[in-house]
This record gives structure tokens, C-alpha cells and sequence, in this order.
């Protein structure tokens, strides 16, 4: 069996302190666990996308992480497609790169290949999306017979596959599409995401989708919103076990429910007009 723990939304930062208190709690917890592998889904940082030292904080202090540990980034950490502020480019890529270990992956384990993804180059018409693309078809097509995970930020939808456009909270319908059609045509058992600081696991055309809850923060109804889930902090835990997989959604103790609501104008300051 192989343990693998999904951390995500974490939020931390060398100078914006507001979550870091529940740092402590998530590395006493996660390594009573055990883990062989953790996964961090994306937003590890407070502003990694325009201050670097946050990215190169998150970085350091990953190492007191109780395993390896896989990351992919959120918005808060590379920008994402066609902001207006924080647009993904070259730019904020190659400093996520030169932090951590890529912004898209692989690893086996068990009879499982797990695949991290960047969710934020979906719709960014950059040539990076076009080969994480092609690198994911040839990872799922060389797949030997694994079962396929997909590990990354962004929610591919909130309600359904068919939706509509939901604006900041998941992927665009046409990147969508696209990558809707390699789940089906790859079979893909199970697509683990963060971004919407929810709990939640839903089973959709004969899949499993599973929101993986911010350790840092929860975001209230002023700010989000309604849409299914749990609004809590905590961590998800997979037990990989051959062509099985247990999944708990765990709360974590000792973590303090900050919500971002009340220190949103200090952590993100609305930005002046140009």
C-alpha cells in the first residue's frame, strides 16, 4: 500500500503571516500519518505570482514535510490565463520552476500512475499548454495498464461536466472540452483538485472528483458563491493499494478557521485603476 496525503491552499508567505499559525498543526499532523508522498494542489503561496520570496519560503519550509513532496501551482502562485493583473506568462513559469520541481509531473505507485497538472496554463493559448498536452496524452497512452489520477488546481466544474462557465471557480468550457475528452478516452479513475477551499467528492460518468480543503483558509458566502461541499479546513488521504484506492477526507487538528473575508482587503489590497 502506498499513502499519499493532498495538501493544498496553503497560502503562506515570509510577510503576510495571516494562516501561517496553522502551519505548525498540518506538519504535526501529516507526519503522524505517514505518508509516503504529499501532494500540494496549488496556492502555496500568498502572492508567489508577483513576490518571489514567497515562492522561495514555501519552497524551504516544504522541507519539514514528513515525505517527498509534488506541487502543483494555483492562481495565487503563477498568475492565470488572461488576468487582467496576473496574466500566467514565461515570467512567473520559470520562477514557480526554479522553486520546485516542475509544474507538471509523473509518479507510479502501486497500479496507479498519478499525473500533476497546471491547471492555470488551461485557455492560455501559451506553447507551454500545448506541450503539457501532448506530454499528458503520451504519459496516460504509456500508462502500461495503471489506472490514471489526475492531481491538479483548478476544478475541471463545479456542478458538472456540461456546465457553463463559472467565471474564477473552474476551468473554461472550451480547455474543458478538451481535456474532458482525454478523461474519457483514457478512462481516467479519479481528478483531485483545490482552489475552492471546499471539501467535497463527487462521482461523475464513473469517476471521482475530489476537492481537496485548504489548510489555510475558509472563504465565506459574501465572497463565493453557492455550490456543493464542505466548508471546513483539513487534507485528504489516499491509500493506493493495487487498482484500489480508499480515500479520507480528513480533518486535521489544531488548525484555526481564519476566513479570508475578514483580512482580504490586508492579504489581497484591491488593486488602484491604471
Amino acid at each position: 500500500m502506498t499513502r499519499v496525503l493532498q495538501i493544498s491552499d496553503t497560502h503562506l508567505s515570509p510577510t503576510k503571516r495571516h494562516f501561517t499559525a496553522n502551519w505548525p498543526a498540518l506538519l504535526t499532523w501529516a507526519a503522524e500519518q505517514r505518508p509516503d508522498l504529499i501532494i500540494h494542489t496549488g496556492d502555496v503561496s500568498v502572492d508567489g505570482a508577483d513576490q518571489e520570496d514567497d515562492l522561495r519560503y514555501c519552497a524551504s519550509i516544504f522541507r519539514d514535510l514528513p515525505a517527498p513532496v509534488l506541487s502543483v501551482p494555483g492562481n495565487h502562485d503563477v498568475g492565470e490565463a488572461i488576468h487582467p493583473h496576473q496574466p500566467v506568462d514565461p515570467t512567473r513559469l520559470e520562477r514557480w520552476r526554479r522553486h520546485f520541481d516542475g509544474d507538471w509531473w509523473l509518479r507510479d505507485v502501486e497500479n496507479w500512475r498519478l499525473l500533476g497538472l497546471n491547471s492555470m496554463l488551461f485557455g492560455s493559448d501559451l506553447p507551454d499548454e500545448e506541450q503539457q498536452l501532448a506530454w499528458l496524452r503520451e504519459a496516460m497512452a504509456d500508462a502500461s495498464g495503471r489506472r490514471i489520477a489526475w492531481f491538479t488546481h483548478k476544478p475541471l466544474f463545479i456542478e458538472g461536466p456540461d456546465e457553463a462557465d463559472t467565471g474564477y471557480w473552474s476551468v473554461k468550457p472550451k480547455p474543458r472540452k478538451a481535456l474532458l475528452d482525454l478523461l474519457r478516452e483514457f478512462d481516467v479513475a479519479l481528478v483531485a483538485t483545490g482552489h475552492l477551499h471546499k471539501s467535497h467528492d463527487l462521482r461523475a460518468e464513473g469517476r471521482r472528483y475530489i476537492w481537496g480543503p485548504s489548510s489555510g483558509f475558509v472563504v465565506g458566502p459574501e465572497m463565493q458563491p453557492p455550490m456543493p461541499g464542505e466548508c471546513r479546513l483539513g487534507a485528504v488521504m489516499y491509500d493506493f493499494a493495487d487498482s484500489d484506492v480508499t480515500i479520507t477526507r480528513e480533518n486535521v487538528p489544531g488548525l484555526t478557521t481564519y476566513w479570508i473575508d475578514d483580512v482580504v482587503h490586508e492579504v489581497y489590497p484591491p488593486r488602484e485603476a491604471a
